[in-house]
């Protein structure tokens, strides 16, 4: 499955990454003092094959979709939010619009499974499966044929930004009660409890959080996810948007894209992703820690690092693209600043420095 995409993911381009790394123990400053940093600007190297990348085209690509899991009462908001926040993304007045605005990135909006009739907007890609998934209180969320034409769209969506010139494209997603089926995808390949990985979301009090955790136990019962089938557990008890999302990564790489995460839901994508092609983790960047307790277990799960800890929990792609600002200040690092051989400026002469850094060193 997927097999040909798969195959068009190449291995980061280590002959890059080593020149950068040259150019960035020899800059202005202690050897790795700039640590993340260096560690995101040898990443993008990597990923385009060039020591020094410049400024990178980016988008972001945010899928929406509703889950019937909704009807449980598990979020602080009734299901139909997910519709009236898309159309607020067409109309430009969410966060999400804003900090792209801020960035300069493309937003990308699909609607692959809201439970409304969206075809009056213009400016959203069509690509609605269905009207949300299934309770997965209940019974499975989609049909593995399902989950398939929802990764396949994703894969389509990144595709085509990458034709577009993108070479970094970020994730978000819009879907009411999303962080329950991100959390019961999470759980297949963690060893916490339930109790331990479930966060509020949207703001839930204590009773809506005891019933989540409630029914996150009832949907991993019912359905029993295969944990060695990453699309048994996507179909099981995911949701449109995230297998879209899995089929944005998947597509992106493919196209020697870089993929930055969002938080809780973004990531549980990338944790499919990489269970169905695991040398997609070399194009993932994480952006921040979601105050969602499932999120820095999942990253730890899949061995992403994130970077800021900004106390969010708003999805949309907002922590994405503050990721992308990130980049933007590594790729200002590794090409305007000097070198100790460019500025006239003298080398370390003790410890690590003093063995890798030299005034010869001028590109």
């Amino acid at each position: 499955m997927f097999e040909d995409i798969i195959s068009l993911i190449k291995p980061l381009d280590n002959a890059a990454m080593d020149r950068c790394q040259l150019r960035l123990d020899n800059l202005t400053k202690p050897l790795g003092s700039l640590h993340s940093f260096e560690h995101i600007a040898r990443q993008m190297a990597g990923i385009t094959g060039n020591p020094r990348p410049k400024k990178l085209e980016k988008s972001v690509i945010l899928m929406a979709g509703d889950h019937g899991v909704a009807d449980e009462g598990v979020s602080a908001y009734p299901k139909e939010v997910t519709a009236q926040m898309v159309q607020n993304f067409c109309q430009g007045g969410a966060a999400i619009n804003v900090f792209a605005e801020h960035i300069g990135a493309r937003l990308v909006l699909v609607d692959i499974g809201v439970a409304a009739d969206l075809s009056q907007l213009t400016n959203i890609h069509q690509e609605k499966i269905a009207c949300g998934t299934k309770n997965i209180a209940k019974e499975p969320a989609m049909t593995r044929e399902q989950t398939q034409q929802a990764i396949e769209t994703g894969i389509k969506i990144a595709q085509g930004e990458a034709f577009k010139g993108s070479r970094v494209i970020g994730l978000g997603e819009m879907g009411i009660a999303n962080t329950t089926p991100s959390t019961a995808i999470v759980a297949c390949y963690s060893k916490k409890t339930l109790e331990e990985l479930t966060g509020r979301g949207t703001g839930i009090s204590d009773e809506i959080l005891d019933r989540k955790v409630s029914v996150l136990k009832r949907a991993i019962e019912v359905n029993s996810p295969d944990k060695n089938d990453p699309i048994d557990v996507l179909s099981k008890v995911g949701g449109f948007e995230i297998a879209g999302l899995v089929g944005v990564i998947l597509g992106a790489a493919s196209s020697g894209a870089a993929v930055v995460l969002d938080g809780l839901i973004t990531s549980a994508a990338a944790l499919i992703a990489v269970k169905i092609a695991p040398q997609v983790k070399d194009y993932l960047v994480g952006s921040h820690f979601s105050v969602e307790p499932a999120h820095a277990e999942v990253l730890e799960v899949i061995g992403v690092p994130a970077y800021l800890k900004l106390d969010m929990r708003l999805g949309e792609g907002t922590g994405a693209v503050l990721g992308m600002s990130l980049i933007n200040a590594s790729l200002h690092v590794i090409n305007d600043m000097k070198t100790f051989g460019e500025a006239e400026v003298a080398v370390a002469q003790d410890g690590p420095g003093a063995l890798r850094q030299s005034k010869d060193v001028k590109d």
